[in-house]
């Protein structure tokens, strides 16, 4: 394998396309699965047989299963892996990175115990690393077939993010900076959640009417529950918040709105096919943030009546009834703050 600087960890589907575009400028970018049959089918025919197994991959792409190889050369890397396979992986990165590498979370869900995010998990374990998220309305399946998308680098490091934009940048694929990085990751977990409940709705043939009350108070507890742990409120109207939320709520390629959609069709959490149920983030990102919506006293409806069918044998009438029972609140909770542009405010009670 030649030495890259570019490397992005993780061989499915996400990992796959970010590989393809980062290549697309005749860079060489390493891709690390530990699948070795894969990496050689990659290194043969230029596609991965178990994710886009129609997208053809540029020759920059370098499949690998050798993660300390990668390590010793990559600057900059993408971790586009399970949250659950995020903290050991970490802990396999620490020591070996060059000094002052940047480190990209593009995981969208939660680490356990308690409630720490990917970028707390990767600065916690590599604390020299300089660290983003990459979130937004990234269907890969879409972004695969060439269709025009854009996506949020978020750091508080300014290099960091012009980086990003500068390598990931291609024709059909524009990419965005904030540097509120907590808000920025918040949404594309916290959206998972919403995505099943949409999934649910899509099953019950519910009206817009209902689907707009879902998204729109879905909107609203991500950002109550992302000030409450110090992010931006206005990181929430934009293609991390809004975006994701819209695309992952209204396709039948989210993995989360699939769930959603089979458990509003009947069938139970334990009967759904193990490969669907890992893959959505938002069934055990729900159990986590019901938990920290309780120790923060964050009001957060959508998530209690969500956990209450999928964990506490509620019946979804049930759950509906006890929403719309529920105490009449502000429409709007947050305002710009009176002589201080560009800052907000809590509505008073």
């Amino acid at each position: 394998m030649i030495p890259v600087q570019v490397a992005v960890l993780g061989g499915g589907s996400l990992g796959t396309v970010l590989a393809s575009l980062l290549a697309t400028s005749s860079r060489s970018v390493a891709l690390w699965m530990r699948d070795e049959q894969v990496v050689e089918h990659i290194r043969h025919h230029r596609r991965n047989p178990r994710y886009l197994s129609d997208l053809s991959l540029p020759e920059g792409v370098q499949a690998t299963t050798r993660l300390t190889t990668v390590l010793e050369h990559a600057q900059l890397l993408f971790l586009a892996v399970p949250s659950r396979a995020c903290p050991d992986l970490a802990r396999k990165m620490a020591g070996a990175l060059p000094p002052g590498a940047m480190v990209v979370s593009a995981i969208k869900g939660v680490s356990s115990p308690g409630f720490r995010l990917m970028s707390e998990v990767l600065a916690e374990t590599l604390p020299e690393a300089r660290v983003g998220v990459l979130s937004g309305p990234n269907l890969a399946v879409e972004i695969a077939a060439g269709q025009p998308a854009a996506t949020v680098i978020a750091s508080p490091d300014s290099e960091l993010r012009r980086t990003v934009q500068r390598l990931l940048h291609t024709a059909r694929f524009r990419v965005y900076s904030n540097p509120d990085m907590r808000g920025v990751e918040l949404a594309g977990a916290l959206k998972n959640i919403y995505a099943i409940m949409a999934g649910i709705a899509g099953a019950l043939e519910v009206g817009h009417n209902t689907t707009s009350l879902l998204l729109t108070r879905a909107l609203a507890e991500m950002s109550r529950l992302a000030v409450k742990m110090g992010a931006n409120p206005l990181s929430f109207l934009g293609l991390a918040g809004v975006g994701d939320l819209m695309a992952s709520c209204h396709s039948k390629l989210s993995r989360n709105y699939q769930v959603g959609h089979a458990l509003g069709l009947g069938t139970t959490l334990a009967a759904l096919p193990g490969s669907l149920r890992n893959a959505a983030e938002g069934i055990n990102t729900l159990r986590l943030v019901a938990d920290q919506a309780q120790r923060l006293e964050v009001y957060m409806p959508l998530v209690q009546g969500l956990d209450a069918f999928l964990f506490g044998g509620q019946e979804i009438d049930q759950v509906i009834r006890s929403l719309m029972d529920s105490g009449h609140g502000e429409d709007v909770e947050f305002v710009f703050a009176e002589g201080r542009p560009g800052t907000t405010e809590a509505m008073p009670e």
